[in-house]
C-alpha cells in the first residue's frame, strides 16, 4: 500500500515534470505555428500554439528552389562523411589514451586537452586550409574539427571502465590490437558510440561558419548556409521600405521557418539512438 507521503511525492513530481515538457515544448511548437502563419499575425503578436492566418508562401519559395535541395543534399554528405571520420578518430584516439601502460600517454592526453583552451586562431586556421588547397572542397568542411576532445575524454572514460581481463583473454586467444578493438571492445560500446554519432552528427548537421569561412561556391554551401543567406537578404530587402508581399512574408517568419527545415532531420533521427544516450553518457563519465 502506498503511502501518503509516496503519493504525495508522486503529485508534486509530476507537477514539476509536467511544468518542465511544457516549458521545453513551448517554444518549439511556437517556432512551427509561427512558420505557418501569416505576416500580419506575426506582426501583431497574435500567433502562440496555432497558426494565425496559415501562410505557406515561405516554405513554398524556400522549397521550389533547386538550390534548396542542392545545398540540402550537400548537408546530408557533409553529415555523413564528416560523422564517420570524426567517429573513427575518436574511437582509435580514445582507445589508446585508455591504455594505462602506454608510454608517452600522458603526453597525448595533455596534447588534446591542451587545444580544448587553446587553438591557432582563425587567420592561422585559414592560412592552413587554404595551403593546403582545400578550399571550395569538402575536406575543407569535415577536417578541421574532426576531434571534439570532449567527446574524446568520455569515450577515453568509457574505454577504462571496460574490464581488462576481456581484453588479456582475447590476446590469449591470438587476437592483435585491432582485433580486439573491432571484435571486443566495439561490440560492447554500442551505447557511447551512438552517443558519439548523436553529439557529431547534429554538431555537423547545425554547422555554418565552417563552410561560410571556406567555401565561395553556392553550389558547395550546405543548406545551413543557404538559409543564412536567405535570412540575411530578407532582412535588407525590408530595410529599404518597399517590397511586394512574397518579400514580406518571408521576412516575417522566415526565422521559424530555417529552424523548422534544419531541426526535423535531426528530430526523426533522435529517437532511434536516444535509447543508447543516458547510458552512453553515464557508462563514460562515472569510474566505478
Amino acid at each position: 500500500m502506498t503511502s501518503t507521503g509516496r503519493r504525495v511525492f508522486n503529485v508534486i513530481n509530476a507537477i514539476i515534470l509536467t511544468g518542465v515538457v511544457v516549458v521545453t515544448l513551448y517554444p518549439f511548437v511556437n517556432i512551427v505555428a509561427r512558420s505557418l502563419s501569416s505576416e500580419q499575425e506575426i506582426i501583431a503578436g497574435r500567433v502562440t500554439l496555432l497558426p494565425r492566418g496559415f501562410d505557406l508562401t515561405t516554405y513554398r519559395l524556400v522549397m521550389s528552389d533547386s538550390l534548396f535541395w542542392t545545398n540540402y543534399r550537400n548537408t546530408v554528405i557533409y553529415t555523413v562523411v564528416a560523422t564517420t571520420i570524426s567517429i573513427v578518430l575518436t574511437t582509435c584516439y580514445a582507445y589508446v589514451l585508455s591504455k594505462q601502460h602506454l608510454r608517452g600517454r600522458g603526453v597525448l592526453v595533455g596534447i588534446a586537452v591542451f587545444t580544448m583552451f587553446f587553438s591557432g586562431g582563425l587567420i592561422p586556421n585559414y592560412v592552413l586550409v587554404s595551403g593546403l588547397g582545400l578550399r571550395n572542397t569538402i575536406w575543407a568542411v569535415v577536417l578541421p574539427n574532426a576531434i571534439n576532445v570532449f567527446n574524446l575524454l568520455v569515450m577515453k572514460a568509457f574505454f577504462e571502465s571496460l574490464p581488462v581481463e576481456l581484453e588479456e583473454q582475447a590476446a590469449v586467444d591470438g587476437l592483435g590490437t585491432y582485433g580486439i578493438l573491432l571484435r571486443i571492445v566495439l561490440p560492447l560500446s554500442k551505447a557511447i558510440v551512438a552517443t558519439m554519432l548523436l553529439f557529431y552528427a547534429v554538431a555537423y548537421w547545425n554547422s555554418w561558419f565552417t563552410a561560410f569561412l571556406y567555401l565561395d561556391r553556392a553550389e558547395l554551401f550546405p543548406v545551413t548556409v543557404y538559409l543564412r543567406n536567405l535570412i540575411a537578404g530578407a532582412t535588407d530587402a525590408t530595410s529599404t521600405g518597399s517590397v511586394d508581399t512574397d518579400v514580406a512574408q518571408v521576412a516575417a517568419n522566415i526565422k521559424a521557418v530555417t529552424m523548422v527545415l534544419t531541426v526535423v532531420p535531426i528530430l526523426t533521427v533522435y529517437p532511434f539512438v536516444q535509447r543508447y544516450f543516458v547510458s552512453g553518457v553515464m557508462l563514460g563519465a562515472v569510474k566505478g
